[in-house]
């Protein structure tokens, strides 16, 4: 049995989701911080638990090739980063790792797994900041959160965001220590400024400044105006955010300009887009195009597709992808954002858009009035993932394929679960790292409907008589099934293919896929697997 301050030597062996290396000694599981797979060290047991225990680095032995240096000065007190120590390519295989971990021990899900999908910058990729504002010792600090806590560490510079958001947090630190102005202590509900709040448009290149505050106003509001100017130029956009609520929301829902415009703008896969506070919106701009983009393969369009956007926020994603369809609904809760969205449509001259408040049972209820059928879903819920009652929703929907993103691969694999049990079938997921050096990533799935319950329907069909001959020109069964799973990440049936080869004229026997049972309902190949099927007998010279 270990023992608290016991120092012995191991290796590690693997990585835990939250970023602590893992080794065993006794048999006993022992997480370790900052470590890297390959790592021998000595280490120090710190925390003895009835099954796992907690260690610290006491000596490195031998480093581990994944090592690297990290430059960071807050990066062990900092609660926002958790790979700076290991390089890049070694952080993109874990994160592949843990969704794919977590699909299968929290789900049993085992789909097709694509590679994942690095970010174009791994530094400054942030187009957002959020600093808390609190005073210690009369002194005005502002940063990050400490790991589990809420102790702020004072970092104005840091490498995930643009550098001139550090002159920006040190001006706005002088400002309201010049002018004797609180900030927010969350004991006591007291003091005037909870958060600096800072947006950027990568693309066009304005920043918007939002300080959240305790009250309806700013002492001094047009000197700290006139000051951020002369610091930032590209500054086109000072807001004050109202929260009096005693909590650990950051935002409140009122919002009052002191400056210029209300929104922002960006650009994404080609749209524009109006942001404002309240506006959800992806801090990595870059990789985001590259997650849409590979939303909108895995939703397979042709132009004639009725489209639903859930979670829509300004409408970034659904937006992104109306020239592929013939209608786009955006379901949003959040007022405001659906405005957003609106005005975002409206600006870049989208038609086939509208933009529905409500929640998803709502939303699911007044299409059904409608008599409106989706043909794709497509779904970014926040962390915790989806409640029962959307999941229901959507099912009631019935849409032929659903593309879900997630940054959350455990709440993502209980909802794929709860979806395949509505009869859905998860058929391929694909990791895109939005958050470089973090533990966060996020997931794209593609679920399709099945044609029929295999539950409730019993499936009868005969290969006695079918002529095999026609497998043998070009290529056999697995042959097809291996070129259309490498192909297009789906999974075919030897009587899809039968069936397909029929279509296009070729020999398959008379009775390939006939029951004996006059009333047997036979499952037919989806579009989607056809096309595929197409492509690997186009491939093979069969057609």
């Amino acid at each position: 049995m270990l023992k608290k301050n016991q120092i012995e030597e191991a290796e590690i062996t693997a990585m835990s989701s939250d970023g602590n290396g893992i080794a065993k000694i006794d048999g006993m599981v022992v997480f370790v911080p900052y470590t890297a797979v390959g790592d021998k060290l000595k280490i120090r047991i710190v925390k003895v638990q009835k099954n796992y225990s907690f260690g610290i680095i006491e000596e490195i032995l031998e480093p581990s090739p994944d090592r690297v240096d990290d430059h960071c000065p807050v990066y062990k007190k900092c609660g926002g980063c958790a790979f700076r120590h290991i390089s890049y390519e070694a952080e993109l295989r874990h994160k592949a790792e843990f969704v794919q971990s977590n699909l299968r021990r929290l789900g049993g899900l085992d789909p097709v797994m694509l590679p994942i999908t690095p970010s174009p910058l791994v530094q400054g990729y942030r187009n957002k900041a959020q600093y808390p504002i609190r005073e210690y010792d009369g002194k005005i600090e502002a940063g990050f959160f400490a790991k589990r806590s809420h102790r702020v560490i004072s970092c104005a510079s840091c490498d995930l965001q643009p550098a001139f958001f550090e002159q920006i947090l040190e001006y706005t630190k002088q400002f309201l220590e010049e002018y004797h102005i609180s900030a927010y202590d969350e004991q006591t509900g007291k003091g005037k400024v909870r958060h600096l709040y800072i947006r950027y448009g990568e693309v066009s290149g304005e920043v918007m400044v939002c300080l959240v505050v305790n009250s309806e106003r700013l002492p001094h509001a047009a000197e700290y105006v006139e000051g951020l100017l002369k610091v930032c130029p590209q500054v086109v956009s000072v807001v004050l955010n109202i929260n009096r609520e005693q909590n650990n929301v950051i935002l409140g829902q009122k919002c009052i300009t002191l400056y210029g415009k209300d929104t922002i703008e960006d650009t994404l896969c080609d749209v524009r887009f109006e942001l404002s506070p309240l506006s959800f919106y992806q801090v990595n701009r870059q990789a985001a195009e590259k997650l849409y983009r590979l939303a909108a393969e895995m939703a397979q369009f042709e132009g004639n597709e009725l489209l639903i956007d859930l979670y829509c926020g300004a409408g970034t994603i659904g937006l992104s992808m109306t020239s592929n369809v013939r209608e786009l609904i955006g379901v949003e809760i959040v007022p405001d954002a659906v405005e957003n969205a609106k005005e975002n449509a409206k600006r870049c001259g989208v038609e086939n858009a509208r933009f529905i408040c409500a929640d998803a049972k709502e939303a699911a209820a007044q299409l059904a009035a409608e008599n409106l059928h989706p043909d794709v879903i497509v779904v970014d819920p926040p962390r915790k993932g989806c409640d029962l009652e959307v999941l229901q929703a959507i099912s009631a929907m019935a849409p032929k394929r659903l593309v879900m993103i997630s940054c959350n691969s455990a709440s993502l694999a209980r909802d794929c679960k709860e979806l395949e049990a509505l009869g859905y079938h998860l058929e391929k997921a694909a990791p895109v790292d939005l958050f470089p050096r973090t533990t966060h990533v996020e997931t794209v799935v593609l679920l399709s409907k099945g044609e029929i319950d295999s539950k409730k329907v019993r499936v009868e069909f005969s290969l006695e008589d079918m002529d095999m001959s026609g497998f043998q020109k070009g290529a056999t069964y697995e042959q097809i099934k291996t070129y259309v799973l490498e192909h297009s990440g789906l999974k075919v049936s030897s009587l899809y293919i039968s069936q397909v080869k029929r279509k296009c004229g070729l020999d398959v026997g008379q009775n390939y896929n006939l029951s004996k049972k006059e009333d047997a309902k036979v499952p037919q190949c989806p579009p989607e697997k056809e096309r595929a099927i197409r492509d690997a007998l186009k491939f093979f010279h069969l057609i």
